[in-house]
Parts: C-alpha cells; structure tokens; sequence
C-alpha cells in the first residue's frame, strides 16, 4: 500500500510549539477505586496522540478506557490506567516516569536517546519474508557462522509472512558490524537463506543498517515493515486457521465531515498502541474517539480524516483501512505455547535454542529476545508444523531434555490460553520488566 506524505514541517518550528504550549499531565488517583486517571491536554498536531499513548505502552500500563477529544488547535485526553497486577499506579517514582515520558519534547527526547545509542555499538538487520518452520533457526544460525552476536531481536508473523528487527553485534571486536564489505556479505548470505523458499511473486526483504541511521521503536517499525510487506492481503497467501475475530467498519458522518472507525475484537494489552500506530503511518487524524471494553471484548471509536482534511470518501479508501486495521490488531495475538528461555548469554545461543525448537517440530510463530549483562532471556510463542497451536507434550518433554544439554539453559513452558495470563503476561512484560527493554536500545521515532 503507497503510504502518504504530508508538507515539510522545520523541527525547530515544531519545537517551538511544543516550548510554548507543553503537554499538560494530571495524574488522578481519586476519582476511581480501581483505576488511576492519566489525562493529557497538548497542542494538536500529527503524531501527538501515538506519541501519548506509546509512551503509556512503554512503561507497561494497561489502558482500559479512554476518551479523546481534539477542538481546534488543543487536544485533551483521558486514559484509565492501571499496573500488569490491575493495581492503581501509586508509586511516586513511576507517577514521575509518566509525567516526563508525555512531557519531554520529541526533540529533546530525541537528542536524549541519541547519545545513548552512541555507547551502544550494533547493527540493526531488518528482514520480512514468507513464514516457514525453522526460519529464525536458519537465520540465526547464519549469523553465528558469520561471528555476528544476537544482543536483541523480535519476530512477528502473520498471515504467512515474518517481520523480525535483529541487532547484532560483531563476535571478534563485541562491536557493530560496520565494514561495508562484511556488511554485504552478511546480507547476501540471509538473502540466500530466504531465496531458497520463495517464488517468483513473492517479496523478501532484508536489511542491515548501523545505528547512525536514526532511532527507532521496535514495535512501530514491526508494523511498519508488515504493512508495507502487505500482510494485510488475506488472499494473498494461504493462512491458517484463524481463531481470532475482529470486526472492523467504516462508515461517513456527512454532517460533520468525519469518517467513523468502529474496532471490535478480543481485548489484550497493547490493543490501543497497535491501532493508532497504524492509523498515524497511514496519514489519518484523529479529532476524537472513545476507547473501551465489556468483559473480554474491547471497542473502539475513532473520528477521523486524512491529513488533508478529507473523509474516507472511496470504497476503495474504506477497504484499504479496514484490511489494514485488522491485520493490525491480528498481527501481536500470540498463538501457541509459550516457552521462556533464560541463560548465560554467549556466541551461538539463539542459534542453539532455534535448532533444538526447529528439530523437535516446533515452528515459532513470536519470539522476544534480549540480553542484561551476562544473562540472555527470551519468549517464544511456539506451534507445530502445520500452524496448530496445540502441541504435543511429547514435543516439549524433548524440547526440555535437549536444553537441559544446553550449558545452563532452563526452560519453561506456559500454557498461556486462560484470559488472565494473556492480560497478565504480554510478551514485553515478561522480558523487559528483567531486562533493558528493546524498545529503549532501539529508540523512539519521530511521529
């Protein structure tokens, strides 16, 4: 799908607004028993909204309901929030976090992390290919012939298709793999890896790129590469069964010249984040929307435009937005068991694991992987090779006696099917709440 793009905006007259009118937070701990009020009143401008809620997402709050409101030039929001437990956000020292992450400039907060990424010294390799058992073990195994370090990585699938962000680092200097000929030498070597499964018609992408390219959040730039990989063409691939339902509608308010969004589907944790995310890259704003759920079920209302002002006005405009908000709120579901996976770090790790999954019938349909100091942890969202999410227990009892022979590898399986340890256990609470989180090594974009 041909993304949009808007009229150049200079970065200091951005920052200007922001000098002259910052966010205003209230963080409001009194008016409910069973939650805490997170409201925000900013000045309007493309990207503020996904910049509010990212920086909710990232400290890993759980948004149950919220309401925005734009009029004019000012937009205000409330987010009814609560901890990973469903506790009220009582700690002084998080209440301080939120009021910074939504406070602190883009541009500052860009200038910040920033020079934090010049002591991190790593490659970041993009891929997006057609989804197969085995992939992560054949692309990770490349990478430990080549003596290139996995320090971090995430997968998603859907739909067929696999987006994963690597960053690796360089097992003979532990720096990033900077050399231009090493560089093209480890990209051909993945690209022959994906070759090797493809057809004529499809699209494999792979990319390395040095931290000097910019920051990024590891989320966004998953959805991005997804979309733009056309996920979102349920025809284009064979899937597997789907036991997800998302209802997504599209409908004109002529009277007041807006397009009104309606989501429905399953609730989860990061639900908020992923849709507009999605509704930011593809150029459409926001003026208001109210955000909730009953029971296990969330809804979702937004009242949007393009940038230009526009209503959705073509069928075909609705249909783009509806395969792409779908595919959106699909992309993060996690299917399968979910095997944890914690270690001494070293060389080959990631390739070890992914063999041992990949011997035993195991495909991996999500996977988070990170490293603090001298620990490794990782979660995989497994099913078999067919795509069913119901393993066989034989599978993981061989699973566990090959990682037992793993130096110091301890796994653990979670039967993650029950409501409340989906809500309890994303996959970013189960690894960042130990660990760096990606997400901060990778840094956040510019909205």
């Amino acid at each position: 799908m041909d993304m949009g793009y808007g009229p150049y905006v200079d970065p200091e007259l951005e920052s200007l607004v922001d000098r002259i009118h910052p966010p205003r937070v209230c963080i409001d701990n009194y008016s409910y028993q069973d939650c805490t009020l997170v409201k925000v009143d900013s000045a309007k401008k493309h990207g503020v909204l996904l910049a509010i809620v990212q920086a909710l997402t990232d400290l890993d709050l759980v948004i149950s309901k919220s309401y925005m409101c734009s009029d004019g030039r000012w937009f205000m929001n409330v987010f009814h929030v609560n901890d990973q437990l469903g506790n009220k956000i009582t700690d002084k020292h998080l209440i301080q976090c939120i009021q910074q992450s939504i406070c602190t400039t883009r541009i500052l907060k860009t200038q910040l992390k920033t020079r934090t990424l010049d002591k991190e010294k790593h490659t970041t390799l993009e891929m997006t290919t057609i989804d197969r058992p085995g992939l992560l073990s054949e692309i990770s195994a490349v990478l430990a012939e080549l003596r290139c370090h996995v320090s971090a990585a995430v997968l998603w699938t859907h739909n067929m298709r696999a987006a994963c962000i690597i960053q690796v680092e360089d097992d003979s200097n532990h720096g990033s793999v900077m050399d231009p000929q090493r560089v093209d030498r480890v990209q051909a070597q993945l690209m022959t890896v994906v070759n090797a499964h493809h057809v004529n018609h499809e699209r494999p992408s792979v990319k390395l790129s040095s931290v000097a390219t910019g920051p990024m959040h590891t989320e966004r730039r998953l959805h991005q590469l997804m979309m733009a990989d056309k996920d979102y063409e349920v025809g284009a691939f064979s899937t597997r069964g789907k036991c997800y339902e998302t209802i997504v509608t599209v409908e004109n308010c002529r009277e007041k010249g807006y397009s009104v969004l309606n989501v429905t589907c399953p609730d989860r944790p990061k639900l908020l984040f992923d849709t507009v995310c999605t509704l930011t890259d593809m150029q459409y704003v926001v003026f208001h929307a109210t955000v909730g759920s009953k029971g296990s079920v969330a809804f979702q209302e937004y009242y949007i435009r393009q940038k230009d002002g526009q209503p959705l006005n073509s069928e075909t405009q609705q249909q783009a937005i509806t395969r792409c908000i779908t595919a959106a709120v699909e992309r993060r579901v996690s299917h399968g068991l979910r095997l944890d996976v914690r270690s001494r770090n070293r060389p080959g790790l990631l390739s070890d694991v992914t063999r041992v999954f990949r011997e035993n019938g195991l495909s991996i349909a999500q996977a988070d992987i990170g490293v603090h100091g001298e620990k490794a942890i990782g979660s995989f969202h497994v099913t078999d090779a067919a795509g069913r999410p119901d393993v066989d227990q034989v599978m993981i009892k061989s699973v566990k006696k090959e990682m037992e022979k793993l130096r110091g590898v301890v796994l653990v399986a979670n039967d993650n099917n029950s409501e409340e340890d989906q809500t309890r256990s994303s996959l970013g609470t189960l690894l960042w709440s130990q660990i760096e989180r990606i997400s901060s090594k990778f840094q956040t974009l510019k909205s």
